[in-house]
């Protein structure tokens, strides 16, 4: 059986390998960027999404392992009784309201990079493959730095 955090890691691969095809065809520059992230920007939160959300089931473990992973602290199961939510998920909470999480779980980001009225090509700040990697990077980090956290359990 798979583990959650094991889910949470594949999933962060698969953004990984869009986010580098999508830093490969911006370096072509036959393609505009605006239409880049459109094709490219869904795709990759989605899959960064569901990798907060499986690490989000690793901290809290819960059982059954739900068969889709939240995308917020406040889509977690419920918590099994007489547990509490554990701090980790409390930091979490946090930065699901401001900041690089925040703006990685907002859906409306990809809105920013639909097509405007006037030109199919091009969207009202455009987030970029820069602004994905950022994601990662700080979704490893924490990753990495809760990861031991929780192995000390």
């Amino acid at each position: 059986m798979v583990s959650s955090r094991g889910r949470a890691n594949h999933s962060l691969y698969l953004g990984r390998i869009l986010l580098a095809a999508w830093h490969r065809e911006a370096a072509g520059d036959s393609v505009p960027a605006a239409t880049l992230s459109q094709a490219y920007l869904p795709a990759v939160r989605a899959h960064f999404a569901d990798a907060y959300g499986w690490f989000l089931l690793e901290i809290t473990r819960p059982e059954p392992l739900p068969a889709r992973p939240p995308h917020r602290c406040a889509e977690l199961p419920g918590i099994a009784r007489g547990k509490a939510l554990p701090g980790e998920a409390r930091e979490f909470e946090q930065l699901e309201q401001s900041g690089w999480l925040a703006q990685m779980l907002d859906e409306t980001c990809e809105q920013r990079v639909s097509a405007s009225p006037d030109n199919l090509a091009t969207g009202p700040g455009c987030l970029g493959p820069e602004d994905a990697a950022a994601w990662a990077e700080a979704l490893q980090a924490l990753f990495d730095r809760m990861g031991d956290s929780l192995d000390e359990y």
